[in-house]
């Protein structure tokens, strides 16, 4: 029995003595345990400080050394600081072994005192962050990613794929997602919370539909915040489809359309095939046209709503029977133009605005279809005006727009200055600011696409006129957008310095103080530039370039 005792206390001993003679073992955290345990199994004092001596490469203490010259060399001590923080950020992320991470962290049996100082600084956060995404099966990660999560940081990791495999933290993550969409003051801070939001929900099929549910149940319960919920929930929608997510099983089984199978089918039918078919078109008419028509949300998601646009105001879709148009216009006006609302069981349906938005569709459509000329559409502005205020006939004619413009022969045949396409876009951005972006994307297509059969004074006139387009854009409020956009074109030099000139000589003659810091910081590095506006500035320096300037200079902190 002593033989045994005292083979087990040599090789208590011999792993001591192992793990003493490694290089800077003194530094390490364990070394106290260790030393416990060496001495209890017989371990000499002389040849303890012998090894840790013998082994002291002192390789934190000459980085310490190094950084205090660098600072006495005159770098900034948080220079030093950054500098050796990534270099050892680097060293970790090249050498990481998540299975002895995890070998660590089962031995610790509960949370290093390490981790948690770690955690409580961003890069290190970030180190994690990258670490998970690299390796998502290591339990190490895992529970440090949780342990983020609850010391508040659960902002930060809305893309970290190993939040999505825990219910606890992703539930964290997405309600705080889902604050900062729903506090959102305006339309270009709601875009710019969504794409992660989306991002981290269409992880995986089990995220996408808890995320749904939730928003679902939310809705039911947060009446004020119905409206932005649904919208929310629909983005997301559409930022599954466009990463080849296949979400119609799971968006209908949310709209309580199982109790409706007939128009079940025929939506199904359609968003499957992703084309309107007027056998299925006609269904849907009669169910919406009776006298206890089903939920018009059933109709409303907006992949299947782009079909009926598509189809009835560009040449995109198939074409419709004229047998068949009524239906056509019929079931996207309901869907349009119709709401309910339910009290105790009872569902009320409002559609005083349905004939209106019928007509509107339908003449549109006509319109479109005709082939006229710019004389005979001209003489139809009045009418195209009116139309144009209802929201889906703003949305149809600037997919029209979009189409038409798109032809490179359109503009070989226009004689006036502003086409009366670009007009009509002019319409569409004053009355619907929800088609703002919308605008942009086709106004920045027309910008960059090349007129190599127009003669160049006429190209640059052309682009001038998309230009003005761009500034009316921001005078009804989509402004860093279309700024932000020119700001790329200085950045990139691939456009001529003149057009860039003119935009911002526009662009000062409607503006006036007080200027929001971003809009400063996006567009003072334009007008800054002097082979742009050096040709519009005096030596006097009274000009609207240097007043802006001035301004500038003496009301922001300028980084």
């Amino acid at each position: 029995m002593a033989e045994l005792d005292g083979e087990k206390m040599d090789s208590v001993k011999k792993k001591c003595t192992e793990q003493i003679s490694s290089k800077d073992f003194i530094m390490e955290p364990s070394i106290f345990s260790c030393l416990k345990r060496y001495f209890e199994a017989g371990g000499m004092p002389d040849e303890v400080v012998e090894l840790l001596s013998d082994n002291y490469t002192a390789v934190a203490q000459t980085v310490n050394l190094l950084a205090e010259w660098l600072i006495m060399c005159g770098m900034s001590a948080h220079d030093v600081r950054d500098m050796v923080e990534n270099h050892l950020k680097d060293l970790l992320i090249q050498h990481f072994d998540p299975e002895r991470a995890d070998r660590i962290f089962h031995q610790a049996g509960q949370q290093p005192s390490w981790l948690i100082e770690m955690i409580e600084h961003p890069k290190w956060r970030q180190l994690f962050y990258k670490l998970a995404e690299e390796y998502p099966d290591c339990l190490m990660l895992s529970l440090t990613i949780k342990l983020i999560s609850d010391y508040g940081y659960q902002a930060e990791i809305t893309n970290v794929s190993t939040a999505c495999t825990q219910l606890e933290v992703f539930s964290r993550v997405l309600k705080t997602g889902l604050s900062n969409a729903l506090t959102s003051t305006g339309e270009e801070e709601l875009e710019k919370n969504l794409p992660e939001l989306a991002k981290m929900v269409c992880h995986a099929e089990h995220t996408y539909l808890y995320s749904q549910v939730v928003m679902s149940i939310l809705s039911q319960e947060k009446k004020e915040a119905w409206s932005k919920l649904r919208r929310i929930s629909q983005e997301i929608q559409k930022y599954a489809r466009t990463k080849g997510h296949d979400v119609t099983h799971i968006i209908l089984a949310l709209s309580s359309v199982s109790n409706h199978p007939r128009a079940k089918q025929s939506i199904m039918s359609m968003l499957n095939k992703g084309q309107l078919n007027p056998g299925d078109v006609t269904v849907l008419h009669q169910l919406y046209s009776s006298s206890s028509p089903p939920p018009v949300n059933l109709i409303q998601l907006p992949l299947f709503l782009d079909l009926f646009v598509d189809s009835l105001f560009t040449t995109k879709g198939a074409k419709i029977n004229p047998e068949h148009l009524h239906k056509y216009v019929y079931v996207l006006a309901y869907a349009a133009s119709v709401s309910e609302k339910s009290n105790k069981g009872k569902r009320s349906i409002f559609s005083d605005e349905l004939q209106a938005t019928s007509k509107a569709i339908d003449h549109v459509h006509h319109l479109v279809f005709s082939a006229k000329g710019q004389a005979e559409l001209l003489s139809e502005i009045k009418n195209l005006y009116n139309y144009i205020r209802y929201p889906v006939v703003g949305m149809g004619v600037l997919k029209w727009i979009d189409q038409t413009v798109s032809d490179s022969k359109y503009f070989e045949k226009q004689m006036d200055n502003t086409p009366l396409h670009l007009i009509l876009l002019d319409e569409v951005v004053s009355c619907h600011p929800l088609l703002h972006r919308d605008a942009l994307k086709i106004l920045i297509n027309l910008f960059e696409q090349t007129f190599s059969e127009l003669e160049t004074l006429i190209q640059l006139e052309l682009k001038k006129t998309v230009l003005d387009r761009m500034v009316h854009l921001m005078s009804k409020g989509c402004v860093l957008p279309v700024v932000s956009y020119i700001k790329d074109c200085t950045d990139r030099q691939d456009t001529d310095a003149s057009l860039i000139r003119y935009f911002v000589t526009e662009v000062l003659a409607i503006i006036a103080p007080p200027y929001s810091s971003d809009f400063v910081h996006t567009f003072l590095p334009i007008i800054e530039n002097e082979s742009i506006t050096g040709p519009v500035r005096n030596d006097e320096g009274n000009d609207p370039v240097s007043d802006f300037i001035v301004y500038c200079k003496s009301n922001f902190i300028m980084v």
